[in-house]
């Protein structure tokens, strides 16, 4: 049986207590509800290659954001490409 992939990138239900996605008192910021995620996180959670992904970005679908060398995805663009 295959592995919930949000489990796989750390996260479990909104529920569960013990997520590493933690706000600073402890308390679980579900995937939906966050600014941004990895390049992987974001290929994890919609099931596409990083090739695919990355067509999505320069084609202007997917929003991003740089800091330094690591490229986050919005999750709102995410999101709204998925629904």
């Amino acid at each position: 049986m295959r592995n919930d992939p949000l489990e796989e990138i750390g996260w479990r239900s909104p529920a569960s207590p013990s997520s590493p996605a933690n706000d600073h008192d402890g308390k679980v910021v579900p995937f939906r509800e966050r600014i941004s995620c990895t390049v992987d996180e974001a290929c994890l959670v919609t099931g596409l290659g990083r090739t695919k992904l990355y067509e999505l970005i320069g084609s202007g679908q997917l929003v991003t954001t740089t800091i330094g060398r690591r490229r986050l995805v919005i999750v709102r663009s995410l999101l709204e490409l998925v629904d």
